[in-house]
């Protein structure tokens, strides 16, 4: 009978505890609601014609820089300027040693006193002859040998006529001058120096009302800014006579004021950046574009056809990658890597990675991982305060 009551007791002490655990368990399903669901602000991703400022780097070069040469060998004697000084066309820069130069001068001037004395003294005899001749005193060989010799003292005196200019000529080339207006280079030659006719550098000197920039751009970019330029009736004949403007900023991150000109473009691809040389003129009034300076070069009114942009913000950044996230189909947030292009007021310009389709997240990024249950609010560009038109965004394209 003991053995029974035993038995009864264990199974009820069994039940007792099977029941607890149950009970345990169900209370523990309960403390354990699913995830809530994430905030986010998205906008759908824009399709439209984007207005860009591409920028490059280049070089400032001098629109005319004249070696200045003598046409004379000798020593240098004075010098009429200090270097970086400005000049005018026909002001004196140089002084070379004269004094051989104006005995040259006494020399001619004495040679050709005494082929002009010669002459006379050959035409007084000449028409001594004729009269003779005319008389039958002297034969006709006289007569022809006697013009002759006054044609030769003549050709003599015309000889010396011009020596004695060329000496003068040579005179006056002692004194060098500015070939054009412009800036002197600090090289010049020092008084004492002796220069040799054309092959000494006495000075340089540089237009400086106008300035050349250079730089280089991709065969894409080239053909957009040409479409670009046919497009608006810039070209007449797309031979790139017309070209759009351009501004300088420069290394201090000011903007130069003046706006400049592509005048030039290489003939041909540089065949190892396979980029494209453009050379652009800028007025230089006051002097301040120097030959050598670098500065950032922009091109202005180009715009991208038909490109889908991405908000900035939606953007984000790791190692050498970008990515967005954006809202999937079953309402979880889902990475996507992008491949920019400009960046363009409060966008970029998507090259790669997104479709037209796509809503990318705005706001609630911080800590959001792909995979996460989204709670959205579409929100408008206006709303967030997006725009296209902030000048300040500029591509470097270094």
């Amino acid at each position: 009978m003991k053995i029974i009551h035993s038995k009864k007791i264990a199974g009820i002490l069994s039940t007792f505890i099977l029941g607890v655990s149950v009970m345990l368990t169900g209370c523990g399903e309960e403390q354990a609601p699913p995830p809530p669901k994430i905030p986010v602000k998205a906008i759908k991703i824009s399709k439209q014609d984007v207005p860009v400022k591409y920028e490059y780097p280049g070089q400032l070069k001098g629109t005319e820089e004249v070696e200045v040469h003598s046409r004379l060998s000798g020593s240098v004697v004075e010098k009429y300027f200090k270097g970086g000084d400005t000049v005018h066309e026909g002001d004196a820069l140089y002084k070379i040693d004269s004094r051989q130069y104006e005995t040259a001068i006494l020399e001619a001037e004495a040679n050709l006193h005494k082929a002009e004395a010669e002459l006379q003294s050959s035409k007084e005899d000449l028409d001594r002859d004729e009269i003779l001749f005319e008389h039958k005193s002297v034969s006709a060989q006289t007569l022809a040998n006697q013009r002759a010799t006054v044609a030769a003292n003549q050709a003599t005196v015309e000889s010396y006529q011009a020596a004695l200019r060329k000496a003068h000529e040579n005179l006056d080339d002692t004194v060098v001058y500015a070939p054009m207006n412009g800036n002197l280079s600090l090289d010049d030659v020092a008084v004492g120096t002796y220069a040799t006719a054309g092959t000494t550098k006495l000075v340089t000197i540089g237009a400086t009302d106008k300035i050349y920039v250079q730089f280089s751009i991709s065969e894409t970019e080239y053909l957009n800014i040409l479409k670009k330029a046919v497009e608006e009736g810039a070209l007449q004949q797309a031979n790139g006579e017309e070209m759009p403007n351009i501004k300088l900023i420069l290394s201090s991150g000011d903007e130069y004021p003046a706006i400049g000109n592509i005048v030039a473009i290489d003939r041909g691809m540089n065949d190892n950046s396979n980029s494209l040389t453009i050379k652009a003129i800028v007025p230089n009034k006051y002097g301040v574009l120097l030959p050598g300076m670098f500065a950032r070069v922009r091109l202005l009114d180009i715009t991208e056809k038909d490109v889908l942009i991405v908000p900035q913000r939606a953007v984000q950044q790791l190692l050498d990658e970008s990515f967005v996230l954006v809202v999937g189909k079953d309402g979880k947030s889902v990475s996507k890597n992008v491949v920019l292009g400009e960046k363009v007021g409060s966008y970029y310009i998507v090259k790669k990675g997104l479709s037209a389709d796509d809503t990318v997240i705005v706001e609630g990024l911080t800590n959001l991982r792909s995979g996460q249950e989204l709670d959205v609010t579409m929100v408008t560009a206006e709303q967030m305060g997006f725009s296209l038109k902030e000048s300040d965004n500029i591509v470097n394209k270094s």
